[in-house]
């Protein structure tokens, strides 16, 4: 297994820059395993596809306005990208601009005071604010978008699913963009249960893996919850014989670490409570334990995300489904279209 084999040619036209207005306009593609058959719907007519008895589980985490803008006491502008608080007033961040090293204070207007107490690895810096910086956030932050997307964003809110709810993620669990409050009540009306985990989504979801073999990639951890009500429901599912679809990548890794931690072999043993950091790399070869379903969007070639999708469908039936979609021409990654596969 090579890196390379992840690979795929996608002209930029194909990369969404804006939403489809309403949410669930866009399109889906039903990519069935059994039948090995590729059908194309809209994201609104998922109440029909699933079945009563499924459980849809949904990352609530809610992104930050995480980007900020500050000046050196020399006067040179200094881009701060807010990656995951470690303590009260200690975050770790992504810095722009020259000469950032320990010592440094950063000022920012309307703002508190910040200095960067530690270097690490390439642009990520540790920093300290002098007090705590989330109250300032409607004042001195900005959504950060993926890198791929340069138009802006009329409103911010777009960029957060509805059910968004703990903030903490750099970036959005794309999966529940799609949905929106009628389709969450048409799905509880036929029985569909909805579930949320938590994960807060760093931005190594958008760094391709440059690694010859994908297994010498190091994935950076990040933070997530599985709440005991959450489990409830997915033992309650299991038990009945449902099927477990989790809304997006994050979602399938959060339920698949729970898993890891309950020792899940078969659905006789229940998941328990999950709550800390993961590093799980779901690679081809990978026995998943607890996910039966997944809707998710399309993704970067070379992605560990790509790579995820594949060890759960097969790499021969996604990279067949990706060249389906820019046939039919879909409309890919963040605000793109969706697929699921059951």
């Amino acid at each position: 297994m090579k890196t390379d084999d992840f690979n795929y040619d996608l002209p930029v036209e194909f990369i969404a820059q804006t939403p489809i207005e309403p949410r669930d306009h866009s399109r889906l593609m039903v990519v069935d395993r059994k039948t090995n058959t590729i059908s194309h719907r809209s994201f609104f007519e998922l109440d029909e596809i699933l079945n009563p008895g499924d459980l849809l589980v949904m990352n609530q985490t809610r992104v930050i306005p995480a980007r900020i803008i500050g000046r050196k006491q020399s006067g040179g502008r200094v881009e701060i990208l807010l990656l995951r608080k470690q303590e009260s007033t200690l975050w770790l961040a992504l810095v722009g601009g020259k000469g950032l090293r320990k010592g440094v204070s950063i000022l920012l207007d309307n703002g508190p005071g910040c200095e960067i107490v530690d270097e690490l690895e390439g642009s990520q810096r540790m920093i300290r604010f002098s007090e705590m910086v989330e109250p300032y956030f409607p004042v001195i932050g900005n959504t950060p978008l993926p890198p791929y997307i340069h138009e802006e964003l009329s409103d911010p809110e777009r960029y957060q699913t509805v059910f968004a709810k703990v903030p903490g993620s750099a970036a959005a669990p794309t999966a529940g963009l799609h949905f929106t409050k009628n389709l969450i009540n048409r799905l509880i009306k036929r029985q569909i249960g909805i579930s949320y985990v938590t994960l807060h989504v760093g931005l190594d979801t958008f760094a391709p893996v440059t690694e010859e073999d994908p297994e010498d990639h190091s994935i950076h951890k990040e933070w997530c919850e599985v709440s005991l009500e959450t489990c409830e429901m997915l033992n309650r599912t299991r038990k009945e014989g449902g099927r477990i679809i989790a809304v997006g990548t994050t979602s399938v890794r959060t339920l698949e670490s729970a898993a890891r931690q309950s020792g899940i072999i078969d659905r006789s043993k229940d998941v328990l409570p999950y709550s800390s950091d993961t590093n799980l790399f779901i690679l081809p070869g990978y026995q998943f334990k607890l996910v039966d379903a997944m809707i998710t969007n399309f993704h970067l070639p070379k992605s560990t995300l790509i790579m995820l999708v594949s060890a759960f469908a097969g790499k021969d039936t996604i990279f067949k489904a990706y060249e389906t979609a820019k046939r039919e021409k879909y409309r890919f990654f963040s605000f793109g279209d969706a697929m699921v596969i059951l």
